[in-house]
Protein backbone atom coordinates (compact mmCIF):
# COMPACT_ATOMS: atom_id res chain seq x y z
CA UNK A 1 0.00 0.00 0.00
CA UNK A 2 1.84 3.66 -1.11
CA UNK A 3 0.51 6.78 0.51
CA UNK A 4 -2.07 8.91 -1.02
CA UNK A 5 -3.77 12.09 0.34
CA UNK A 6 -7.35 9.99 1.03
CA UNK A 7 -7.40 11.31 4.24
CA UNK A 8 -9.13 12.29 7.42
CA UNK A 9 -8.20 14.81 9.11
CA UNK A 10 -9.51 15.55 12.86
CA UNK A 11 -8.52 18.14 15.30
CA UNK A 12 -9.92 20.74 17.91
CA UNK A 13 -7.74 24.28 17.25
CA UNK A 14 -4.63 23.21 19.00
CA UNK A 15 -4.05 19.47 18.52
CA UNK A 16 -4.69 17.93 14.66
CA UNK A 17 -4.23 14.65 12.70
CA UNK A 18 -4.56 12.95 9.48
CA UNK A 19 -5.65 9.52 9.80
CA UNK A 20 -5.70 6.89 6.58
CA UNK A 21 -8.25 4.79 4.98
CA UNK A 22 -7.46 2.16 7.15
CA UNK A 23 -7.72 4.14 10.49
CA UNK A 24 -4.19 4.86 10.82
CA UNK A 25 -3.09 8.49 12.33
CA UNK A 26 -0.40 8.64 9.72
CA UNK A 27 0.40 12.43 10.34
CA UNK A 28 0.47 14.51 13.22
CA UNK A 29 2.92 17.46 15.38
CA UNK A 30 3.89 18.24 18.36
CA UNK A 31 3.63 20.64 20.73
CA UNK A 32 1.95 23.05 17.72
CA UNK A 33 0.64 22.15 14.09
CA UNK A 34 4.45 23.34 12.59
CA UNK A 35 6.47 20.95 15.06
CA UNK A 36 8.08 17.17 15.40
CA UNK A 37 5.99 14.93 13.36
CA UNK A 38 5.54 12.25 16.12
CA UNK A 39 3.33 10.42 13.27
CA UNK A 40 5.09 10.87 10.10
CA UNK A 41 4.06 7.79 8.31
CA UNK A 42 2.14 9.95 5.57
CA UNK A 43 5.91 11.67 4.67
CA UNK A 44 7.71 7.48 4.84
CA UNK A 45 8.41 5.59 1.74
CA UNK A 46 7.47 2.17 4.22
CA UNK A 47 4.13 0.06 3.34
CA UNK A 48 1.94 1.20 6.37
CA UNK A 49 1.04 -2.53 6.70
CA UNK A 50 4.78 -3.27 7.19
CA UNK A 51 6.63 -4.74 9.99
CA UNK A 52 9.14 -2.06 9.18
CA UNK A 53 6.34 0.84 9.30
CA UNK A 54 6.83 3.64 12.15
CA UNK A 55 5.58 7.07 12.76
CA UNK A 56 1.92 5.77 13.08
CA UNK A 57 -1.31 4.58 15.50
CA UNK A 58 -2.62 1.78 13.97
CA UNK A 59 -5.73 -0.63 15.18
CA UNK A 60 -5.02 -3.35 13.12
CA UNK A 61 -7.68 -6.39 12.72
CA UNK A 62 -6.94 -9.79 11.74
CA UNK A 63 -8.27 -11.18 8.59
CA UNK A 64 -9.97 -7.80 7.54
CA UNK A 65 -12.71 -7.96 5.21
CA UNK A 66 -14.10 -4.38 5.02
CA UNK A 67 -13.39 -1.33 6.11
CA UNK A 68 -15.81 1.89 6.19
CA UNK A 69 -15.03 5.33 7.30
CA UNK A 70 -17.18 8.34 8.33
CA UNK A 71 -17.29 12.17 9.87
CA UNK A 72 -20.16 11.79 12.57
CA UNK A 73 -22.55 14.41 10.77
CA UNK A 74 -21.59 17.79 11.48
CA UNK A 75 -18.14 17.27 13.19
CA UNK A 76 -14.60 16.52 12.43
CA UNK A 77 -14.76 12.97 14.34
CA UNK A 78 -14.27 10.03 12.76
CA UNK A 79 -15.84 6.74 13.21
CA UNK A 80 -13.76 3.57 11.45
CA UNK A 81 -15.95 0.58 11.31
CA UNK A 82 -13.95 -3.08 10.25
CA UNK A 83 -15.49 -5.95 9.90
CA UNK A 84 -13.00 -9.64 9.71
CA UNK A 85 -13.64 -12.64 7.57
CA UNK A 86 -15.67 -13.85 10.07
CA UNK A 87 -18.21 -11.04 10.24
CA UNK A 88 -16.77 -9.98 13.40
CA UNK A 89 -16.92 -6.17 14.08
CA UNK A 90 -15.67 -3.24 15.82
CA UNK A 91 -15.87 0.62 15.56
CA UNK A 92 -13.33 3.09 16.32
CA UNK A 93 -13.82 6.45 17.29
CA UNK A 94 -11.24 9.55 16.82
CA UNK A 95 -11.50 12.79 18.19
CA UNK A 96 -9.42 15.80 19.73
CA UNK A 97 -11.59 17.56 22.67
CA UNK A 98 -13.13 20.08 22.27
CA UNK A 99 -16.50 21.85 24.38
CA UNK A 100 -16.51 25.19 26.75
CA UNK A 101 -15.65 23.97 30.14
CA UNK A 102 -14.93 26.76 33.33
CA UNK A 103 -15.83 29.75 31.59
CA UNK A 104 -13.65 29.11 28.53
CA UNK A 105 -13.03 26.39 25.59
CA UNK A 106 -10.98 23.41 26.35
CA UNK A 107 -8.78 22.42 23.98
CA UNK A 108 -5.83 20.49 24.76
CA UNK A 109 -3.38 19.06 22.83
CA UNK A 110 -4.91 15.51 23.03
CA UNK A 111 -6.42 12.98 20.74
CA UNK A 112 -8.84 10.32 22.13
CA UNK A 113 -9.23 6.76 20.46
CA UNK A 114 -12.99 4.39 21.24
CA UNK A 115 -12.61 1.10 20.29
CA UNK A 116 -15.53 -0.94 20.68
CA UNK A 117 -16.47 -4.44 19.75
CA UNK A 118 -19.97 -4.50 17.55
CA UNK A 119 -20.20 -8.10 17.19
CA UNK A 120 -17.84 -11.16 17.76
CA UNK A 121 -14.94 -10.68 18.97
CA UNK A 122 -12.40 -9.56 16.57
CA UNK A 123 -8.79 -9.90 17.22
CA UNK A 124 -6.48 -6.95 17.32
CA UNK A 125 -3.31 -5.34 17.02
CA UNK A 126 -2.20 -2.30 18.20
CA UNK A 127 0.44 -0.42 17.34
CA UNK A 128 1.80 2.46 18.76
CA UNK A 129 4.83 3.61 17.00
CA UNK A 130 5.32 7.46 17.14
CA UNK A 131 9.02 8.93 16.32
CA UNK A 132 11.27 11.76 17.35
CA UNK A 133 13.71 13.92 15.42
CA UNK A 134 11.69 14.30 12.07
CA UNK A 135 11.88 10.61 11.72
CA UNK A 136 15.02 10.23 13.22
CA UNK A 137 14.90 7.64 15.64
CA UNK A 138 11.37 5.96 17.88
CA UNK A 139 10.35 7.84 20.73
CA UNK A 140 11.44 6.05 24.16
CA UNK A 141 8.95 3.95 26.13
CA UNK A 142 9.03 4.18 29.57
CA UNK A 143 5.69 2.06 30.82
CA UNK A 144 3.07 2.45 34.03
CA UNK A 145 0.55 0.47 35.15
CA UNK A 146 -2.15 1.97 33.38
CA UNK A 147 0.10 4.54 30.66
CA UNK A 148 3.05 4.60 28.39
CA UNK A 149 5.16 7.46 28.18
CA UNK A 150 6.45 8.52 24.60
CA UNK A 151 9.56 11.08 25.01
CA UNK A 152 12.90 12.32 22.75
CA UNK A 153 10.91 14.35 20.67
CA UNK A 154 9.65 18.25 20.84
CA UNK A 155 7.07 17.42 23.33
CA UNK A 156 6.36 14.33 25.90
CA UNK A 157 3.29 12.42 25.30
CA UNK A 158 1.67 10.22 27.81
CA UNK A 159 -0.83 7.41 26.52
CA UNK A 160 -3.22 6.61 29.10
CA UNK A 161 -5.51 3.80 28.49
CA UNK A 162 -7.30 1.19 29.94
CA UNK A 163 -6.60 -1.77 28.20
CA UNK A 164 -3.21 -4.38 28.85
CA UNK A 165 -0.60 -1.61 29.00
CA UNK A 166 1.65 -5.18 27.38
CA UNK A 167 -0.66 -5.71 24.86
CA UNK A 168 0.15 -2.31 23.80
CA UNK A 169 4.22 -2.30 23.84
CA UNK A 170 4.11 -5.46 23.09
CA UNK A 171 2.18 -4.95 19.46
CA UNK A 172 0.38 -8.40 20.95
CA UNK A 173 -2.86 -9.68 18.94
CA UNK A 174 -5.66 -10.19 21.70
CA UNK A 175 -9.57 -10.73 21.30
CA UNK A 176 -11.19 -7.25 21.78
CA UNK A 177 -14.21 -8.28 24.54
CA UNK A 178 -14.24 -4.82 26.11
CA UNK A 179 -14.38 -1.97 24.69
CA UNK A 180 -10.86 0.11 24.92
CA UNK A 181 -10.22 3.66 25.93
CA UNK A 182 -7.16 5.81 25.18
CA UNK A 183 -6.21 8.94 25.71
CA UNK A 184 -2.69 10.69 24.24
CA UNK A 185 -1.67 13.87 25.70
CA UNK A 186 0.50 16.01 27.47
CA UNK A 187 2.49 13.55 29.60
CA UNK A 188 0.19 14.49 33.27
CA UNK A 189 -1.92 12.24 35.04
CA UNK A 190 -5.13 11.46 34.00
CA UNK A 191 -7.20 11.98 37.10
CA UNK A 192 -10.73 10.76 36.21
CA UNK A 193 -12.13 7.64 35.50
CA UNK A 194 -11.02 7.13 31.87
CA UNK A 195 -13.77 5.42 30.10
CA UNK A 196 -17.02 7.98 31.50
CA UNK A 197 -14.59 10.56 31.09
CA UNK A 198 -13.80 10.05 27.57
CA UNK A 199 -17.32 9.18 26.77
CA UNK A 200 -18.44 12.55 27.87
CA UNK A 201 -15.96 14.57 26.40
CA UNK A 202 -17.21 12.43 23.09
CA UNK A 203 -20.61 13.78 23.66
CA UNK A 204 -19.20 17.84 24.56
CA UNK A 205 -17.32 17.50 21.81
CA UNK A 206 -20.19 16.73 19.35
CA UNK A 207 -22.31 19.01 20.57
CA UNK A 208 -19.88 21.78 20.60
CA UNK A 209 -18.70 21.29 16.84
CA UNK A 210 -23.06 20.89 15.80
CA UNK A 211 -23.58 24.08 17.67
CA UNK A 212 -21.00 25.66 15.89
CA UNK A 213 -22.80 24.58 12.27
CA UNK A 214 -25.90 25.72 13.36
CA UNK A 215 -24.60 29.64 13.32
CA UNK A 216 -23.59 29.05 9.94
CA UNK A 217 -25.55 30.64 6.95
CA UNK A 218 -25.32 27.75 4.20
CA UNK A 219 -26.36 28.02 0.41
CA UNK A 220 -29.18 25.58 -0.50
CA UNK A 221 -27.31 23.30 -2.09
CA UNK A 222 -24.44 21.38 -1.37
CA UNK A 223 -24.49 21.90 2.09
CA UNK A 224 -22.67 18.83 3.45
CA UNK A 225 -19.71 20.26 0.96
CA UNK A 226 -19.82 23.36 2.38
CA UNK A 227 -20.22 22.39 5.96
CA UNK A 228 -17.45 20.02 5.97
CA UNK A 229 -15.27 22.61 4.09
CA UNK A 230 -16.36 25.27 6.87
CA UNK A 231 -15.25 22.71 9.84
CA UNK A 232 -11.93 22.01 8.08
CA UNK A 233 -10.99 25.63 7.66
CA UNK A 234 -11.78 25.83 11.31
CA UNK A 235 -9.15 22.89 12.23
CA UNK A 236 -6.69 25.15 10.62
CA UNK A 237 -6.88 27.68 12.72
CA UNK A 238 -4.42 27.96 16.26
CA UNK A 239 -6.78 29.04 18.47
CA UNK A 240 -4.41 30.79 21.03
CA UNK A 241 -2.70 33.37 19.00
CA UNK A 242 -5.74 33.70 15.89
CA UNK A 243 -3.49 32.07 13.13
CA UNK A 244 -4.15 30.22 10.24
CA UNK A 245 -2.49 27.95 8.69
CA UNK A 246 -2.46 27.10 4.82
CA UNK A 247 -2.69 23.28 5.44
CA UNK A 248 -1.65 20.87 8.11
CA UNK A 249 0.76 19.22 6.07
CA UNK A 250 4.28 20.08 4.60
CA UNK A 251 6.39 18.58 1.59
CA UNK A 252 3.68 17.03 -0.06
CA UNK A 253 4.69 16.90 -3.51
CA UNK A 254 2.42 19.94 -6.55
CA UNK A 255 3.01 16.66 -8.62
CA UNK A 256 5.50 13.41 -8.73
CA UNK A 257 8.93 14.30 -8.35
CA UNK A 258 8.63 17.96 -8.53
CA UNK A 259 11.20 18.56 -6.10
CA UNK A 260 7.75 21.75 -5.36
CA UNK A 261 7.88 20.32 -1.67
CA UNK A 262 6.63 23.14 0.51
CA UNK A 263 6.19 23.81 4.33
CA UNK A 264 2.28 24.81 4.78
CA UNK A 265 2.03 24.83 8.59
CA UNK A 266 2.05 28.81 8.73
CA UNK A 267 0.20 31.38 8.58
CA UNK A 268 0.13 33.32 4.98
CA UNK A 269 -1.57 36.70 5.39
CA UNK A 270 -3.26 36.12 2.32
CA UNK A 271 -3.97 32.87 2.63
CA UNK A 272 -5.67 33.36 6.07
CA UNK A 273 -7.17 36.33 4.13
CA UNK A 274 -9.27 34.27 1.72
CA UNK A 275 -10.24 32.03 4.46
CA UNK A 276 -11.74 34.62 6.88
CA UNK A 277 -13.50 36.05 3.61
CA UNK A 278 -14.99 32.46 3.22
CA UNK A 279 -15.85 31.92 6.43
CA UNK A 280 -17.89 35.74 6.88
CA UNK A 281 -19.96 34.37 3.81
CA UNK A 282 -21.09 31.89 6.25
CA UNK A 283 -21.62 34.25 9.60
CA UNK A 284 -18.25 32.52 11.10
CA UNK A 285 -17.24 35.91 13.10
CA UNK A 286 -15.54 33.90 15.64
CA UNK A 287 -13.03 32.66 13.19
CA UNK A 288 -12.39 36.90 12.08
CA UNK A 289 -12.22 38.10 15.62
CA UNK A 290 -9.59 35.57 16.55
CA UNK A 291 -7.69 36.14 13.36
CA UNK A 292 -8.30 39.99 13.70
CA UNK A 293 -6.03 39.42 17.03
CA UNK A 294 -3.08 37.91 15.14
CA UNK A 295 -3.08 40.61 12.74
CA UNK A 296 -3.13 43.49 15.35
CA UNK A 297 -0.39 41.89 17.03
CA UNK A 298 1.23 41.75 13.44
CA UNK A 299 1.05 45.41 12.51
CA UNK A 300 2.53 46.14 16.09
CA UNK A 301 5.19 44.40 15.37
CA UNK A 302 5.86 45.61 12.16
CA UNK A 303 5.68 49.43 13.25
CA UNK A 304 4.96 50.49 10.05
CA UNK A 305 7.41 49.19 8.21
CA UNK A 306 7.79 45.68 6.09
CA UNK A 307 5.50 42.76 6.34
CA UNK A 308 6.57 39.83 5.29
CA UNK A 309 3.86 37.35 3.59
CA UNK A 310 4.11 34.60 5.84
CA UNK A 311 4.83 33.96 9.86
CA UNK A 312 4.61 31.22 12.36
CA UNK A 313 1.56 30.65 14.43
CA UNK A 314 3.55 31.85 17.34
CA UNK A 315 4.25 35.37 15.09
CA UNK A 316 7.61 34.47 14.26
CA UNK A 317 9.47 36.35 11.71
CA UNK A 318 11.77 33.48 10.97
CA UNK A 319 10.86 30.69 9.38
CA UNK A 320 14.25 29.20 8.38
CA UNK A 321 13.75 26.42 5.53
CA UNK A 322 15.95 23.10 6.14
CA UNK A 323 15.83 19.47 5.04
CA UNK A 324 14.63 16.78 7.68
CA UNK A 325 17.36 14.19 6.69
CA UNK A 326 15.60 11.25 7.96
CA UNK A 327 12.30 11.09 6.51
CA UNK A 328 12.03 9.83 2.93
CA UNK A 329 9.20 11.96 1.77
CA UNK A 330 5.96 11.41 0.05
CA UNK A 331 6.19 8.07 -1.42
CA UNK A 332 9.47 8.88 -1.31
CA UNK A 333 9.75 11.99 -3.19
CA UNK A 334 12.12 13.81 -1.07
CA UNK A 335 12.84 16.53 0.34
CA UNK A 336 10.87 17.15 3.21
CA UNK A 337 11.37 20.92 4.07
CA UNK A 338 10.61 22.34 7.43
CA UNK A 339 10.08 26.24 7.39
CA UNK A 340 9.43 28.33 4.07
CA UNK A 341 12.15 30.35 2.39
CA UNK A 342 8.94 32.68 1.52
CA UNK A 343 9.07 34.46 4.84
CA UNK A 344 12.17 36.32 3.05
CA UNK A 345 10.47 37.63 0.06
CA UNK A 346 8.37 40.94 -0.94
CA UNK A 347 4.71 40.71 -1.25
CA UNK A 348 3.37 43.60 -1.46
CA UNK A 349 0.27 41.82 -1.98
CA UNK A 350 0.15 41.35 1.80
CA UNK A 351 -0.28 45.01 2.62
CA UNK A 352 -4.21 45.08 1.23
CA UNK A 353 -4.78 41.68 2.63
CA UNK A 354 -4.33 42.89 6.18
CA UNK A 355 -6.72 45.71 5.50
CA UNK A 356 -9.22 44.08 2.86
CA UNK A 357 -9.29 41.49 6.68
CA UNK A 358 -9.76 43.92 8.81
CA UNK A 359 -12.00 47.00 7.15
CA UNK A 360 -15.27 44.31 8.29
CA UNK A 361 -14.41 44.80 11.95
CA UNK A 362 -15.13 48.76 11.30
CA UNK A 363 -18.77 48.00 9.69
CA UNK A 364 -20.29 44.55 11.74
CA UNK A 365 -21.94 45.44 14.70
CA UNK A 366 -21.69 41.77 15.75
CA UNK A 367 -18.05 41.74 16.72
CA UNK A 368 -16.86 41.79 20.53
CA UNK A 369 -14.72 44.30 19.60
CA UNK A 370 -15.42 46.55 17.21
CA UNK A 371 -12.49 48.24 15.38
CA UNK A 372 -11.90 51.82 16.29
CA UNK A 373 -10.83 54.97 15.26
CA UNK A 374 -7.31 53.75 17.17
CA UNK A 375 -7.02 50.39 15.54
CA UNK A 376 -7.83 52.84 12.07
CA UNK A 377 -4.81 55.24 12.55
CA UNK A 378 -2.52 51.38 13.40
CA UNK A 379 -3.59 50.29 10.02
CA UNK A 380 -2.87 53.73 8.23
CA UNK A 381 0.86 52.76 7.88
CA UNK A 382 -0.20 49.90 6.38
CA UNK A 383 -2.02 51.89 3.63
CA UNK A 384 1.13 53.77 3.45
CA UNK A 385 3.15 50.92 2.85
CA UNK A 386 0.78 49.70 -0.04
CA UNK A 387 1.23 53.25 -1.61
CA UNK A 388 4.60 53.07 -1.45
CA UNK A 389 4.79 50.09 -2.96
CA UNK A 390 2.11 49.34 -5.62
CA UNK A 391 4.26 50.09 -8.59
CA UNK A 392 7.33 47.85 -7.61
CA UNK A 393 8.53 44.68 -8.13
CA UNK A 394 7.75 41.67 -5.89
CA UNK A 395 7.70 37.85 -5.86
CA UNK A 396 4.00 37.71 -6.57
CA UNK A 397 1.45 35.98 -4.99
CA UNK A 398 2.91 32.76 -6.17
CA UNK A 399 6.50 32.91 -4.79
CA UNK A 400 8.84 32.58 -7.42
CA UNK A 401 12.25 32.07 -5.74
CA UNK A 402 14.29 33.11 -9.01
CA UNK A 403 12.70 36.18 -10.51
CA UNK A 404 10.91 40.17 -9.70
CA UNK A 405 8.25 41.86 -11.83
CA UNK A 406 5.87 44.40 -10.68
CA UNK A 407 2.86 42.24 -10.57
CA UNK A 408 -0.83 43.46 -11.17
CA UNK A 409 -2.34 41.06 -8.82
CA UNK A 410 0.26 42.68 -6.02
CA UNK A 411 -0.43 46.33 -7.40
CA UNK A 412 -4.44 45.88 -7.56
CA UNK A 413 -4.11 44.71 -3.56
CA UNK A 414 -2.49 48.02 -3.14
CA UNK A 415 -5.34 49.51 -4.69
CA UNK A 416 -7.66 47.80 -2.50
CA UNK A 417 -5.72 48.78 0.79
CA UNK A 418 -5.92 52.46 0.23
CA UNK A 419 -9.67 51.83 -1.32
CA UNK A 420 -10.96 50.21 1.46
CA UNK A 421 -9.16 52.58 4.26
CA UNK A 422 -11.33 55.43 2.94
CA UNK A 423 -14.18 53.54 3.40
CA UNK A 424 -13.15 52.38 7.07
CA UNK A 425 -12.52 56.42 7.54
CA UNK A 426 -15.81 57.34 6.01
CA UNK A 427 -17.88 55.23 8.43
CA UNK A 428 -15.82 56.56 11.07
CA UNK A 429 -16.82 60.25 10.24
CA UNK A 430 -13.09 61.05 9.15
CA UNK A 431 -14.08 62.72 6.39
CA UNK A 432 -10.15 64.08 5.67
CA UNK A 433 -8.87 60.58 5.90
CA UNK A 434 -11.16 59.79 3.61
CA UNK A 435 -10.41 61.59 0.59
CA UNK A 436 -6.81 61.37 1.31
CA UNK A 437 -7.43 57.41 1.02
CA UNK A 438 -9.62 57.80 -1.93
CA UNK A 439 -7.40 60.09 -3.10
CA UNK A 440 -4.31 57.85 -2.95
CA UNK A 441 -6.58 54.99 -4.68
CA UNK A 442 -7.27 56.85 -7.38
CA UNK A 443 -3.89 57.13 -8.22
CA UNK A 444 -3.04 53.89 -7.70
CA UNK A 445 -6.23 52.48 -10.33
CA UNK A 446 -4.14 55.22 -12.69
CA UNK A 447 -1.50 53.45 -12.72
CA UNK A 448 -2.66 50.32 -13.00
CA UNK A 449 -4.68 50.97 -16.12
CA UNK A 450 -2.05 52.33 -17.75
CA UNK A 451 0.88 50.08 -16.82
CA UNK A 452 -1.21 46.37 -16.40
CA UNK A 453 -3.42 46.79 -19.63
CA UNK A 454 -1.26 45.13 -22.99
CA UNK A 455 -2.43 47.34 -25.97
CA UNK A 456 -1.25 44.25 -27.99
CA UNK A 457 -2.99 41.08 -26.18
CA UNK A 458 -6.18 43.55 -25.69
CA UNK A 459 -6.08 42.57 -22.08
CA UNK A 460 -4.45 43.19 -18.53
CA UNK A 461 -1.40 41.38 -18.08
CA UNK A 462 0.21 39.34 -15.38
CA UNK A 463 2.94 41.94 -14.55
CA UNK A 464 2.85 45.98 -15.79
CA UNK A 465 4.56 46.24 -19.21
CA UNK A 466 4.52 42.57 -19.96
CA UNK A 467 1.78 40.28 -21.86
CA UNK A 468 1.62 37.07 -19.36
CA UNK A 469 -1.21 35.58 -18.55
CA UNK A 470 -2.17 34.69 -14.79
CA UNK A 471 -5.30 33.15 -13.02
CA UNK A 472 -5.15 35.32 -10.05
CA UNK A 473 -6.00 38.31 -12.53
CA UNK A 474 -9.69 36.93 -12.39
CA UNK A 475 -9.40 38.13 -8.99
CA UNK A 476 -9.88 42.05 -10.03
CA UNK A 477 -13.32 41.28 -10.14
CA UNK A 478 -13.22 40.01 -6.43
CA UNK A 479 -11.75 43.10 -4.76
CA UNK A 480 -14.59 44.97 -6.79
CA UNK A 481 -11.15 46.84 -9.26
CA UNK A 482 -13.22 45.86 -12.18
CA UNK A 483 -16.92 44.67 -12.87
CA UNK A 484 -17.32 41.36 -15.27
CA UNK A 485 -19.33 43.46 -17.71
CA UNK A 486 -16.72 45.79 -18.38
CA UNK A 487 -14.71 45.14 -21.96
CA UNK A 488 -11.37 45.03 -20.67
CA UNK A 489 -12.31 42.46 -18.00
CA UNK A 490 -14.18 40.58 -20.46
CA UNK A 491 -11.35 40.26 -22.47
CA UNK A 492 -8.98 39.65 -20.01
CA UNK A 493 -11.36 36.63 -18.14
CA UNK A 494 -11.80 35.18 -22.04
CA UNK A 495 -8.05 35.43 -22.74
CA UNK A 496 -7.39 33.90 -18.96
CA UNK A 497 -9.85 30.99 -19.85
CA UNK A 498 -8.16 30.16 -23.50
CA UNK A 499 -4.60 30.37 -21.70
CA UNK A 500 -4.74 28.19 -18.58
CA UNK A 501 -7.69 26.11 -18.94
CA UNK A 502 -6.78 22.67 -19.29
CA UNK A 503 -10.04 20.63 -19.79
CA UNK A 504 -12.27 20.61 -16.42
CA UNK A 505 -8.43 22.42 -14.93
CA UNK A 506 -6.85 25.80 -14.31
CA UNK A 507 -3.02 26.05 -14.52
CA UNK A 508 -1.95 29.39 -12.26
CA UNK A 509 0.48 29.98 -15.01
CA UNK A 510 1.74 27.77 -18.17
CA UNK A 511 5.14 29.58 -18.43
CA UNK A 512 7.94 28.06 -16.72
CA UNK A 513 9.04 28.97 -12.93
CA UNK A 514 12.44 28.23 -11.24
CA UNK A 515 11.18 24.35 -11.24
CA UNK A 516 9.94 24.09 -15.09
CA UNK A 517 6.47 23.74 -16.25
CA UNK A 518 3.55 22.95 -14.51
CA UNK A 519 2.30 20.00 -14.37
CA UNK A 520 -1.17 19.78 -12.22
CA UNK A 521 -3.45 22.44 -11.72
CA UNK A 522 -4.24 24.35 -8.81
CA UNK A 523 -7.32 23.90 -7.81
CA UNK A 524 -8.38 27.28 -6.45
CA UNK A 525 -7.73 28.30 -9.76
CA UNK A 526 -10.13 26.13 -11.33
CA UNK A 527 -12.60 27.67 -8.72
CA UNK A 528 -11.85 31.44 -9.88
CA UNK A 529 -12.99 30.01 -13.43
CA UNK A 530 -16.49 28.68 -12.30
CA UNK A 531 -16.85 32.35 -10.94
CA UNK A 532 -15.45 34.28 -13.72
CA UNK A 533 -18.42 31.72 -16.09
CA UNK A 534 -21.05 32.37 -13.66
CA UNK A 535 -20.23 36.18 -13.72
CA UNK A 536 -20.08 36.27 -17.84
CA UNK A 537 -23.55 34.65 -17.81
CA UNK A 538 -22.59 30.84 -18.29
CA UNK A 539 -24.04 29.60 -15.20
CA UNK A 540 -24.63 26.28 -16.15
CA UNK A 541 -21.21 25.81 -17.52
CA UNK A 542 -20.17 26.69 -13.83
CA UNK A 543 -22.44 24.51 -12.42
CA UNK A 544 -21.04 21.62 -14.47
CA UNK A 545 -17.27 22.52 -13.74
CA UNK A 546 -18.30 22.66 -9.94
CA UNK A 547 -20.18 19.42 -9.95
CA UNK A 548 -16.94 18.26 -11.43
CA UNK A 549 -14.60 19.41 -8.68
CA UNK A 550 -16.87 18.01 -6.13
CA UNK A 551 -16.08 14.59 -7.41
CA UNK A 552 -12.59 14.84 -7.09
CA UNK A 553 -12.72 15.58 -3.46
CA UNK A 554 -11.29 12.59 -0.90
CA UNK A 555 -13.76 10.72 0.96
CA UNK A 556 -13.27 12.95 3.55
CA UNK A 557 -15.01 15.33 1.80
CA UNK A 558 -12.04 17.93 1.24
CA UNK A 559 -9.31 18.50 -1.38
CA UNK A 560 -5.51 19.20 -1.55
CA UNK A 561 -3.61 22.16 -3.30
CA UNK A 562 -3.33 20.68 -6.90
CA UNK A 563 -5.02 17.69 -9.09
CA UNK A 564 -3.13 15.96 -11.93
CA UNK A 565 -4.36 17.11 -15.26
CA UNK A 566 -6.54 14.64 -16.18
CA UNK A 567 -8.42 14.66 -12.25
CA UNK A 568 -6.88 11.34 -11.89
CA UNK A 569 -5.08 12.04 -8.09
CA UNK A 570 -4.49 14.67 -5.64
CA UNK A 571 -1.41 16.42 -5.03
CA UNK A 572 0.07 19.22 -3.04
CA UNK A 573 -0.31 20.00 0.80
CA UNK A 574 -3.75 18.70 2.29
CA UNK A 575 -6.11 19.74 3.37
CA UNK A 576 -5.98 23.17 1.35
CA UNK A 577 -7.59 26.13 2.72
CA UNK A 578 -7.52 27.78 -0.47
CA UNK A 579 -9.43 24.93 -2.45
CA UNK A 580 -11.59 24.82 0.50
CA UNK A 581 -12.14 28.56 0.08
CA UNK A 582 -12.70 28.34 -3.73
CA UNK A 583 -15.63 25.24 -2.66
CA UNK A 584 -17.38 27.50 -0.43
CA UNK A 585 -17.79 30.86 -2.32
CA UNK A 586 -18.16 28.64 -5.52
CA UNK A 587 -21.06 26.73 -3.60
CA UNK A 588 -22.57 29.93 -2.07
CA UNK A 589 -22.37 31.95 -5.18
CA UNK A 590 -24.05 28.58 -7.65
CA UNK A 591 -27.21 27.53 -5.52
CA UNK A 592 -30.40 28.56 -5.61
CA UNK A 593 -32.17 30.21 -3.33
CA UNK A 594 -33.74 29.86 -0.17
CA UNK A 595 -36.54 31.07 -1.15
CA UNK A 596 -36.88 28.29 -3.85
CA UNK A 597 -38.20 25.97 -1.70
CA UNK A 598 -39.62 27.75 1.35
Amino acid sequence: MIQNLDLFPIGNCAASALIDRAGRFVWSCAPRVDGDPFFCALLDDRDPEGSSARGLWAVDVEDTAEITQAYLRNTPIVRTEITDARGAKLEIIDFAPRYRQFGRVYRPLAFIRLIRPLSGAPRVRIRMRPMAGWGAAPAEITVGSNHLRYTGGEMTLRLTTDAPVSHIEMERTFRLEEPITMFLGPDEGFDAALAITAERMLQETAEYWRGWVRTLYVPLEWQEAVIRSAITLKLCAYEETGAIVAALTTSIPEHAESGRNWDYRYCWLRDAYYVVQALNRLGAADMLENYLSYLRNLVDQARGGHVQPVYGVGLEPALTERMAQHLPGYRGMGPVRIGNQAHEHLQHDVYGQIILSTVQAFFDERLLRPATADDFRALEPVGERAWELHDKPDASLWEFRGREAVHTYSAAMCWAACDRLGNAAAKLGLGDRADFWNGRAAKVRAVIEERAWSETAGRYSATFGGDQLDASLLQLVDIRFAEPADPRMRATMDAVEHGLRRGHYMLRYATPDDFGEPKTAFNICTFWLIEALHLSGRTEEARTLFEEMLQRRTAAGLLSEDIALDGGELWGNYPQTYSLVGLINCASLLSKPWTSVR
